[in-house]
């Protein structure tokens, strides 16, 4: 299936091949979610939140179950150490998988009191953990186990995995998804698709911090919103433009949040990552499937697992 193109044209913008070809890898899951690729194995890993199952897709074509049950995982990442970092509804926290298999919850709660569900992740090169915390685990037993909150708010929080050290760094944000640091990690971009919730005063965009000292946000601003539908996971290449999952694929936005094309997928995309040896292959979950299509853009977040090799 092509890429097809609204707005500026990919090719153009920079982002795009003329050979860039949009395919599916696989299609085992109800929601597919979180793609993080593995480059000590040139596979990605990804969650199934509504099957409660995670996959794993290798470049030779196997997709194989990952971990059954998997707590209603959502989002993943990468640690310093290549480490996967997980976000868990049903357990309402975000985990770490060991060398050896295991499967270590490192922060659940602020404050003493429980969050809510974390929905997505992104590991700083300080080996700080920062993640989104919105309640679509806890509202339903779709995704997770239905509680009520124990905390006042849906908030982003910086947990520190050395000193167990976490801190709410935005509260301003109604219903925050996914997040992504800028390559020079001076920015932090978050989505707010509190639309989703509340239909006629919700936020469909896509807001910038600037990072403070590596711990703390300010200057919050929208840099885009997303017209076209619900700005969901997302991901940034090396001249810093974003490549935001929506209903109907993924739009690309440059840094001034100029909007320079889209990539559709025939499912309701949920999030993206790059992968790949090169860093030039762009991974995205949608529904069902599993898809790839290679760019003319390069990643940046797997730079130094990638050295030396």
């Amino acid at each position: 299936m092509s890429a097809f193109l609204s707005s500026t044209d990919g090719v153009a913008a920079g982002f795009l091949r003329p050979d860039s070809v949009l395919r599916r890898l696989a299609s085992p899951a109800a929601w597919a979610e979180g793609p993080v690729w593995l480059p000590a194995e040139d596979a990605v890993v990804f969650s199934d939140v509504k099957g409660n199952r995670m996959f794993r897709w290798s470049r030779d074509g196997v997709v194989s179950v990952f971990r059954d049950p998997s707590n209603f995982a959502n989002g993943n990442a990468l640690d310093r150490d290549g480490r996967l970092v997980t976000c868990e509804h049903g357990r309402r926290g975000v985990s770490r998988t060991e060398p050896d298999g295991r499967v270590h919850m490192l922060v659940d709660r602020f404050d003493g009191r429980r969050l809510n569900s974390p929905n997505d992740v992104a590991v700083k090169s300080d080996g700080s953990i920062w993640f989104t915390d919105p309640p679509y685990g806890i509202t339903g037993d779709a995704e997770g186990f239905r509680s009520e909150s124990q905390v006042i708010g849906c908030w982003v929080y910086r947990f520190d995995p050395e000193t167990g050290e976490v801190d709410a760094v935005a509260t301003d944000v109604q219903r925050p998804n996914g997040l992504a640091f800028s390559p020079d990690e001076r920015r932090l971009y978050v989505a707010d698709m509190s639309v989703v919730d509340f239909p006629t005063k919700g936020r469909r965009h896509l807001a910038a911090y600037d990072v403070v000292d590596g711990r703390r946000l300010a200057n919050p601003r929208v840099v885009a919103v997303v017209e076209l539908g619900i700005p969901d996971g997302f991901t940034v290449d090396a001249a810093g433009n974003l490549y935001c999952s929506f209903e109907a694929g993924v739009m690309v936005i440059a840094p001034d949040g100029r909007r320079l094309g889209v990539i559709a997928v025939p499912e309701r995309v949920s999030n993206c990552t790059f992968g790949g040896p090169d860093q030039d292959e762009l991974f995205i979950t949608a529904t069902t499937s599993l898809y790839h299509i290679r760019l003319a853009a390069r990643g940046v977040q797997y730079g130094h697992l990638l050295e030396g090799r």
